[in-house]
Parts: structure tokens; sequence; C-alpha cells
């Protein structure tokens, strides 16, 4: 007698949650993975960096910037809930109203104790594989934000940017940000 098969769930598996639940999930590789309701400090850092990201991008017409809770499907499997994300204008066909459908072009994730390793290890390639052209690990503990730009070997670290200093895009360019206002 063999091992169990594996249950992997589908999107349309998550999407059968009910709304009602208050609880966050994520789908990953057919898992379903509660997300931690983040704390007060965390909110505060999205917030600082959507506001930052939404003073660029539409001035630029360069996209759309959206903040969790949403659904971006990457897969069948695969149905994750960024905490900021951009999506460039030539990609708008990825926006629906239920959710982006396809890999963002840049992903922001801040990282948590309960999510520090998923974000650093399974997302990364997740997101690499996709195609999310860059990505940001915000590290509250050391206020360093480092980036990682897509390359053939995946999403490699392109620059880490610490207090004093100023985060820059290599996707956005006209995207400029004091880290430390990312952390005030």
């Amino acid at each position: 007698m063999g091992a169990p098969a594996r249950i992997r769930f589908t999107y349309q598996d998550y999407k059968s949650i009910p709304e009602t639940d208050p609880r966050r999930f994520e789908l990953l590789d057919g898992d379903l993975v509660l997300a931690p309701t983040p704390p007060v400090w965390h909110q505060s850092i999205a917030g600082n960096l959507y506001v930052y990201l939404r003073q660029v991008v539409p001035a630029h017409h360069l996209g759309w910037v959206f903040f969790a809770p949403i659904d971006v499907v990457l897969s069948e499997t695969d149905v994750v809930q960024p905490d900021i994300l951009f999506v460039a204008r030539e990609h708008k066909d990825r926006i629906r109203e239920e959710g982006i459908f396809g890999a963002p072009d840049l992903v922001v994730e801040i990282l948590s104790p309960a999510t520090e390793s998923r974000d650093r290890g399974y997302k990364r390639t997740l997101y690499a594989r996709h195609g999310v052209r860059e990505y940001w690990i915000v590290a509250p503990q050391t206020r360093r934000v480092e980036v990682y730009t897509l390359t053939p070997k995946g999403l490699t670290l392109w620059q880490t940017f610490g207090p004093g200093q100023t985060l820059r895009s290599a996707l956005l360019p006209a995207f400029t940000l004091p880290i430390d206002e990312v952390f005030s």
C-alpha cells in the first residue's frame, strides 16, 4: 500500500472559500496556505510604499498600482496576494475584476517572521518562473529594501538600499524614494 495521492487545490477550489471567512489564503503549488494578518507596522510600511508609487506611476502614465488583498493568479495552482504590485500599461489585459491574471511587472513583499522564508525562497522562485520583472523584499528589522531583477538565472539581487539611501528601481527609472521615508 503506497502513500496517499497528494491533493492539489486549484483556482476554482480557492474561489470556493466563503467570502465571509475573515482569513486570507494563498494557493502555493496546490496547497492552501493561511496568510496571517499583518501587524500594524507592516501596514504602515505598505502604506508609505503605496503612496510613493501612486505619486509616480499615474503621473508618468506607466500603469497601475494595487495593494493587498488582491488575487494574483499565476497558474491554476498558484494564487498569491503580494503586499503591493504594479502592472505596466502594456500588460493592462492582465487586470480583471476578479484580480490580476498573469505576472505583475513589480511585486513588493514586506517580510514578517511568519512569511520571511516563503517570501525569500518559494515566492521568489515562483515570481521568476512566471515573469515578474522586479521584486522588492522589504526587511523591517534591518530597515533595508532588496531589489531583485529578472535575469536568465531568475530574480537576482540588483541592489540593496538601507538607511540614508534613496531607493531606485531598474523597472521604474522615474521612481525614487528615500529609504527613511519607507520606515517612518
